[in-house]
């Protein structure tokens, strides 16, 4: 939001929607490689680093070391969690191990909520690229938004899927995109940006880490698909270590530049667009702008299909799958046997995120809210799953895992901390399943 799945603004369900459960051809290296990529790549890629930029001034260079090292630590995490819990329902399964059912809940609940969030939010990005083309500023930006948005609704009412091999082109083009960006570009860059270097303090970082969170948002979708390796013992570090080293090259290389380059700019909803103007010239902006909506649509329609399935468990009342081992576990709705999942469960999904989303977009239309406030809401979310994870995590695993959880689950704090008014969001999410729960056992 991503995907989630993620999301990414959320790509996270995206990554798992692209491999089917029922486990056929085993994943190549190559293909793993791709797939974890393509969880946590996203089109927030083409937000984020202008605004925690503009956030942190160059400073934000330390938030964004900061969170490669953290992604490491997510990564060693996830992956053992899904090696030990394979048919444990994502997140859900994780956190109901180590926490119980009722914090599962709360962090499928949480995980769902992210997702709806941050479509508008995705919207927004790719209307932002369009209308640097067109113009129409904010007003324009939301109508654009507004559209798009119900585009991508009108084709999941309808039940069209993004296949494994669109994400991977989509991603693909988003590397491309990247990689003419900064190299082209960097010819551009002014030294006189770099200074002051931290020019709204040192806790700025602590705000920037928290806005660029949404592009580390991936590792507990790809985590279930672990089984389908077919050496994952020696398949899984290479696979790990490719996906942080592209990553990290190219968040790295995006933010100097976008600091470089923009400077205090690099905070407009379209900084990848005005670095492709200084690489190629006004053919940049319309580059920008067809990527972004290539993305946009692709994106949201990937993980609106993929949080059906949670919804279809959420609301059916479904614990989480059972780790393996212990019996049988019944499969949610359009996962396991490949069904799509029961409309009642998909449309209240699709009502839910176009009651929130058409909403958020026309408060910024208006200008009562701001980029940083909208991705607020989803990075609380998904730092709430997260922090849920490494906890359970601390409990039932051992060995390395269980000492990369114990820092992540430090650092997801800190995080957290800087949130402020968004952690009402998460904190009610809680309350409502708390009571919820007490109310079904006193009956």
């Amino acid at each position: 939001m991503s995907e989630s799945t993620v999301l990414a603004v959320p790509r996270p369900s995206a990554a798992v929607e692209t491999a089917p459960a029922a486990a056929s051809p085993r994943l190549t290296t190559a293909r793993g490689a791709a797939l974890y990529i393509g969880a946590l790549l996203g089109p927030g890629l083409l937000l984020l680093p202008g605004l925690a930029a503009a956030q942190a001034g160059p400073a934000s260079l330390l938030a964004w070391a900061g969170l490669l090292g953290l992604s490491a630590f997510f990564a060693v995490v996830f992956t053992a969690l899904g090696r030990a819990f394979p048919s444990a329902g994502g997140v859900i399964g994780y956190v109901s191990a180590g926490l119980g059912a009722r914090q599962g809940l709360a962090a499928g609940w949480s995980f769902l909520a992210g997702v709806i969030a941050g479509a508008p939010v995705v919207c927004l990005i790719g209307a932002g690229y369009l209308t640097e083309l067109t113009g129409g500023g904010r007003v324009g930006q939301a109508v654009i938004a507004a559209a798009l948005l119900l585009t991508v609704l009108a084709l999941a009412a309808g039940g069209m899927r993004t296949s494994a091999t669109a994400q991977l082109l989509m991603v693909s083009l988003l590397i491309v995109v990247v990689i003419v960006a900064v190299a082209g570009s960097a010819a551009s860059a002014h030294a006189a940006n770099w200074t002051p270097f931290a020019p709204h303090g040192w806790l700025a970082v602590g705000h920037a880490a928290t806005t660029l969170m949404l592009s580390f948002v991936g590792w507990e979708a790809v985590a279930p698909l672990t089984a389908q390796f077919a050496d994952p013992a020696r398949q899984l570090p290479r696979v790990v270590g490719i996906t942080l080293a592209v990553t990290t090259v190219l968040y790295l290389g995006l933010a100097v530049v976008t600091i470089a380059v923009l400077g205090t700019g690099g905070g407009s909803m379209a900084p990848l667009a005005d670095l492709l103007r200084h690489a190629i010239g006004p053919a940049g902006t319309a580059a920008g702008a067809v990527a972004a909506i290539v993305l946009t649509l692709g994106a949201v329609n990937a993980y609106v299909n993929g949080a059906a399935a949670m919804t279809g468990r959420l609301l059916g009342g479904r614990g989480p799958h059972r780790p393996a081992g212990t019996g049988a576990a019944r499969p949610a709705d359009g996962e396991a046997d490949g069904r799509r999942p029961r409309p009642p469960g998909r449309l209240l999904l699709l009502a839910a995120i176009a009651g929130t989303g058409l909403p958020l977009i026309a408060l910024y239309g208006v200008g009562l809210v701001s980029p940083v406030s909208l991705v607020a809401i989803p990075t609380t979310l998904f730092l709430t799953v997260y922090l849920g994870s490494m906890l359970a995590a601390t409990r039932v695993l051992h060995g390395l895992a269980r000492l990369a959880a114990v820092p992540a689950t430090a650092a997801t704090v800190v995080m957290l901390a800087y949130c402020g008014w968004a952690l009402a969001v998460p904190a009610a999410i809680i309350a409502i399943v708390t009571v919820t729960g007490s109310i079904r056992r006193s009956r």
